[in-house]
This record gives C-alpha cells, sequence and structure tokens, in this order.
C-alpha cells in the first residue's frame, strides 16, 4: 500500500515534482500546513523562513517549466538540525546566550543539499550543547516524540527524527558523536547514517564561530527512506574547498545486490550495556528471517576487543572531544573530581570527568588502544560484511528533565538502570570512526518503534545503506505514527 504523499520519501516527492504531478510550490505549502497542524504539540520544528522558502520554491517551479536540468532532490522540502549554520537562524545548540545571533552563511552540508534541490525551510530542535538523547531547551523548549508524546524523540537530532516520522519534512541532516543520528531515528522509526569519520564534511557545524573539526563527531543524513540516504550521502559528502585541494572521495559502492550476498554477525546484548528484551527480541526476529533468507547469519562472530575495555577508551575520548567548550569553573571541577575518584571508579561519572580533564598524554595512549581497535575491526571485516546490533537498550524512554543527566534512569529488563549506560553502544561503532545505518525493524507491544544498527567497516557506508535498502522492501518500509497519518 502506497504511503500519504506527507510520508513518500525524498525520492519520490522529487519524481514527483519531476514528472509534474504537484508543484514545488504546493508540496512546500502542503507540509508548512502540516507544521502548522502538528508541530504546536510536537515542538519539532523550532524555526522557519516561509517567505524565503516559498520565493525559492516558486524559482523551483519555474526551472521545472523552463526544462532546466534538475537535481536529485529538486523540489523537496527540508528541514535541518539547529546546530547547523543557514544564513539568517540563529545557530544556538540550546544555549541561551547566542539566541540573538544569525549565521551569515550555510554550512556545507545545508548549500550542498541546497545544491541538490531541496527547499531548506526551518530548523528542527536539539538539547543543550547536543549533549542528550532528549531534545530540550530554554531556548525552544522540549520536543515530543510522534509515537507517545510523553516520551523523548531521541538526541541530539530529536526534532529531525521527530519531524520526518510525523510527515512535517520531507529529509533531514543531524549529526553524531555519541548516535546523535542513531538514536532518533531508533526512537521515531525512521532511518539514518551516521557516515565514516571525516567523509562528510562538518564545516559550518559548530557554535560561536569554531572552525576545528572535532573527534569522534560526524554530520550525515535521516530520512524516512533508506534509499533517501544513499541519494543525500552522495550530495552531501566530500572535503571542504581548502581540503579539496588535496583530496577528493571515491567511496565504493556496493556491490551486493540481494540480502543473501551479505555475511553477517548479530549481536543483541552485550554485560556492559544490557539491552531490553523487548529490543533483543525483535533483533533476533530479523536474524532468524535473515537466516530464513540464506543470509549467513553468525550469532556469535566479534571483533577481537575487550569491549569493557572498549567502553573505558569511547567515554574519555568522548569527553575529551567535547571538553573544549566546557566553562573554567566546570572544567577546574572535573579536574578535582577526576583526581579524587578512586581508580577502580568505572562509573560513567567517573569515566566523564576523567575524560573531560584528560591530559594529552593520556589522550595518545588512550588512541593507541582506539586504532588497535580499529585494526581488529578491519581483522572482523574479512570475515563478515557487516555486524548487526543494537542502537540503544530500550525504545524510547519518558521524559525525564529533573536533575543531572548521569544521575537519570531508565527501566531495562524490569530493573532501573543509569540512563548514561547506554552510550555503550553509541561508541561501539563511534569510537573506531565506523559508519552505522540506523534502519526501522519493528515495534515494541507497547507500539514504540525499534531500530537496527548496521555497523560496516571503515569507508563502507554504501554496503551499510545498501543492506537498509533491501530490509526496507523485503521486512520492514517505513510505518506513520498512527496519530499523524
Amino acid at each position: 500500500m502506497s504511503l500519504a504523499l506527507p510520508f513518500q520519501s525524498a525520492k519520490q516527492l522529487a519524481a514527483a515534482v519531476r514528472k509534474k504531478k504537484i508543484g514545488c510550490l504546493e508540496l512546500l505549502d502542503l507540509y508548512l500546513k502540516r507544521v502548522e497542524a502538528y508541530n504546536p504539540e510536537l515542538n519539532a520544528v523550532i524555526a522557519t523562513d516561509i517567505e524565503g522558502a516559498r520565493k525559492h520554491a516558486k524559482a523551483a517551479d519555474r526551472a521545472v517549466k523552463a526544462g532546466r536540468k534538475l537535481g536529485p532532490l529538486h523540489g523537496v522540502p527540508m528541514t535541518i538540525k539547529e546546530s547547523f549554520d543557514v544564513t539568517g537562524f540563529p545557530t544556538t545548540w540550546g544555549d541561551p546566550a547566542f539566541k540573538d545571533t544569525a549565521a551569515a552563511q550555510n554550512s556545507l552540508v545545508a548549500q550542498r543539499m541546497i545544491d541538490a534541490g531541496v527547499t531548506l525551510f526551518g530548523k528542527t530542535n536539539v538539547p543543550l550543547n547536543l549533549a542528550d538523547w532528549q531534545s530540550y531547551n530554554e531556548v525552544y523548549g522540549s520536543t515530543n516524540n510522534p509515537w507517545d508524546l510523553g516520551r523523548t524523540p531521541g538526541g541530539s537530532s530529536g526534532g529531525s527524527g521527530a519531524a520526518l516520522a510525523a510527515g512535517l519534512t520531507g529529509i533531514e541532516a543531524g549529526s553524531d558523536i555519541g548516535a546523535s543520528i542513531r538514536n532518533p531515528a531508533h526512537y521515531c522509526g525512521v532511518w539514518g547514517h551516521k557516515p565514516t569519520w571525516g567523509v562528510v564534511s562538518p564545516k559550518g557545524h559548530a557554535l560561536a564561530g569554531a572552525v576545528a573539526y572535532g573527534d569522534i563527531g560526524v554530520v550525515g543524513p535521516l530520512a524516512r527512506s533508506a534509499e533517501d540516504l544513499e541519494i543525500a550521502m552522495e550530495a552531501m559528502a566530500g572535503p571542504d574547498a581548502v581540503d579539496g585541494r588535496g583530496w577528493t572521495l571515491s567511496l565504493p559502492r556496493s556491490k551486493k545486490k540481494k540480502l543473501r550476498d551479505f555475511k553477517v554477525a548479530v549481536l543483541l546484548t552485550d554485560p556492559n550495556a544490557e539491552v531490553d528484551e523487548s529490543v533483543q527480541a525483535l533483533l533476533s526476529k530479523l536474524a532468524s528471517f535473515l537466516s530464513r533468507n540464506k543470509v549467513e547469519v553468525s550469532r556469535k562472530a566479534r571483533p577481537a576487543i575487550d569491549t569493557a575495555e572498549l567502553n573505558d577508551v569511547y567515554i574519555r575520548i568522548l569527553r575529551a572531544a567535547t571538553s573544549g567548550r566546557m566553562p573554567d569553573d566546570v572544567y577546574r571541577q572535573a579536574v578535582k573530581d577526576a583526581a579524587s575518584l578512586p581508580a577502580g571508579d568505572m562509573s560513567y561519572f567517573a569515566q566523564m570527568q576523567r575524560g573531560n580533564a584528560l591530559a594529552h598524554r593520556e589522550w595518545l595512549r588512550l588512541n593507541e588502544k582506539r586504532h588497535k581497535m580499529r585494526l581488529a575491526w578491519d581483522a572482523f571485516f574479512q570475515d563478515y560484511d557487516l555486524m548487526l546490533c543494537p542502537v540503544a537498550v530500550t525504545a524510547a524512554f519518558p521524559h525525564d528533565q529533573a536533575g543531572l543527566r548521569h544521575k537519570r534512569t531508565i527501566v531495562v529488563n524490569n530493573k532501573k538502570v543509569p540512563v548514561v549506560d547506554q552510550i555503550f553502544w553509541a561508541g561501539y561503532a563511534g569510537v573506531t570512526l565506523l559508519p552505522a545505518t540506523a534502519a526501522p525493524i519493528g515495534l515494541t507491544k507497547d507500539g514504540l518503534p525499534v531500530g537496527v544498527q548496521i555497523i560496516g567497516r571503515q569507508y563502507g557506508d554504501y554496503d551499510c545503506i545498501q543492506f537498509a535498502k533491501l530490509l526496507e522492501k523485503e521486512y520492514r518500509g517505513f510505518e506513520p505514527p498512527p496519530a499523524y497519518s
């Protein structure tokens, strides 16, 4: 059964424009009406330029009428994560100190998507400093999950995931250092791709004019279809102007045409981040489907990595990567905490403060461990094409904005556990800079979406996306949240 127009893929929307079944302005207005109707309860789209977008859409209609060459996403209405610079919009990362600023030029991702034909009409919500699996801040308020308004849509690209799922936009772009693309895709029932580190330039995805490209973090697409991920990657990937003087990107295209062409390993849980049975059951169901369809599946194969060490290295390098924007007094407290905490304390808080206060000499030692893990992953991928594993330990959890994040809990298998424990699944691919695609695979008994994380070898982005495309075709396509369909 074909989806209603607002829930169709960006590829389908662009095809409708090219075939003159709908005009660019008409399509934009369709989404703007849905934003007007549904966004007040979701608060996913937090800023718009309707006049500018309509002007752009009219020009796009003239291009169609004139028979000009059209981009692959011509006429597709798009929103983008608030943390990307877009000319005339503030870039606050949820921090009130920046709410009156306005970007002077587009981020590279925004510009490349515009060049591919999108009509960029607004921005979507984030948590403060992009540092939560919930999306709320003092500037824009809190975003709700369209599958259950009492739950988080994820973070930090939470507005992106919610807007896509509810049919408020045609395609999105987010960023990911701690599952910030993968997590909202999983919680909202859409697709997201975390590229191999360095493949998509993050120029213009920064706060307060920062220009250095950080460790681990990447930028990439979210969409209602795996095919859209591929189209968006083709549009946005590649170096910036400076790096482009010396190198060009040539990601290998997938040679796999059928699911049975893949050899995959499946991981349901890990002692460092126990996964709820509701999520494990859907991953196991997927593994059984693959086996029945002649995919070679191993439930035991793993890279030769101590996952406790991986988690330790990830948390400390992650926190070191984000420590530069900490206020001085917060940094000094982290230094004190790191010096006073017992060596045997391996709690998230202890590792977080050690990472926030990390000396460069220690970072170099952790980085050496990290790169040995990269080689272990590469050895694993000599035998297997992909690793399938959880994105997070549960489906979307209820809003919980009280107190400090590391002190909050969620319920996993009827036990309260720290919400931050699930960062393990972000780091499983992230710390070693690997690509990973999140794809929806089903609903829990409570009617909440669950996704699978598809991890590939370094620069194997298109294998991850190709597998997601085949799953979409043969296993599960996009399903709109009932209240918005």
